[in-house]
């Protein structure tokens, strides 16, 4: 089973990771069990959409006939290099639109967030009948563009430099799977452009102090060499922060929680040999101060392999 395992490690696997807030749509490999294999690049271009009519203001779920649906476009190149089997570098970068039906609010359109992650598997050993992999993850963002954080819900972005740190386990028995992960976000402060701000107190600052997050994910499907189907749920715990004030608009340093369930299919073609198409959605179950999003997206990815070929000669040889 190792050995299918390692087969797996030039499998191109991308997942949107949407907590939708009618800000932010992320497209991420980091938090899946499979590893690239050493000089290969998985890399493509992704789509995802989001909408939502109904949000919670606090723990109150309602909707407001001022914004209508709120909608989010994503378009994104992502990438995934294998530095080694062990230690890959992931990347991506997306192009957000966002807009409501109703009312007089702007949309919002531009580049959000770039992300980088290191992923590295420092074990892989047989557990029973079955194979088991442990993952530690670390990565960073920050802003490619100047977009206006203060504009939620059509903000594009909460602007703020992140860093991750992941640590998640892998448990496949035949061709059935388990994932199981959990994230601390620290976010950086971000400054707004006005003078002072209220939350539940005045604040004579254009700074705004920003909750860290919480995230935990668990997958299970299935897993071949040409097909993969899972389900996960996906559950978003802001550190601190507060809620939104009735009838106003939400603020970048509110308390945004947020489980979602959803599905991941992805097939890969025998030839053109390294092309796969995924599909993914999801639906948010419960919340605090978000959107009530339903997201479908999907996306085209090639692998390309950098190791130099031997000449065929040369396999003949002991």
């Amino acid at each position: 089973m190792i050995q299918f395992r390692k087969a797996c490690r030039r499998y191109c696997i991308l997942l949107i990771f949407c907590i939708q807030v009618a800000f932010s749509v992320n497209a991420q490999t980091e938090i899946d069990g499979i590893m690239m294999a050493k000089n290969n690049l998985c890399i493509g271009p992704m789509y995802g959409y989001s909408s939502w009519k109904n949000y919670w203001e606090g723990t109150l779920k309602r909707e407001n006939l001022n914004l209508g649906t709120v909608s989010t476009q994503m378009i994104s190149v992502m990438g995934n290099y294998g530095i080694t089997n062990k230690l890959n570098i992931l990347f991506g970068a997306p192009y957000i639109t966002t807009k409501a039906s109703a009312g007089t609010l702007h949309s919002q359109k531009g580049i959000q967030d770039g992300s980088l992650w290191l992923k590295w598997m420092p074990v892989e050993r047989k557990l029973g009948n079955g194979d088991l992999s442990l993952y530690g993850i670390a990565g960073v963002s920050a802003p490619l563009s100047k977009y206006v954080a203060d504009y939620l819900p059509l903000s594009i972005g909460l602007r703020s430099k992140t860093f991750s740190l992941r640590a998640m386990g892998d448990y496949q028995l035949g061709n059935f799977f388990v994932t199981a992960s959990a994230t601390y976000v620290f976010r950086d402060n971000i400054r707004i452009d006005r003078d002072a701000y209220y939350t539940t107190q005045m604040h004579y600052t254009n700074e705004v102090s920003m909750p860290n997050v919480f995230t935990y994910n668990i997958r299970a499907g299935y897993r071949s060499l040409n097909f993969i189907a899972e389900a996960f749920l996906d559950n978003m715990i802001t550190q601190g922060g507060f809620d939104i004030t009735r009838n106003n608009m939400p603020f970048p340093s509110n308390t945004m929680n947020a489980m979602r369930l959803g599905a991941w299919l992805k097939y890969e073609l025998n030839k053109p040999k390294g092309l796969s198409f995924i599909a993914t959605g999801n639906y948010v179950v419960s919340g605090r101060n978000v959107g009530q999003a339903t997201t479908i997206g999907g996306g085209i990815f090639q692998i390309i392999d950098f190791n130099k070929k031997k000449p065929a000669s040369s396999s003949l040889k002991k």
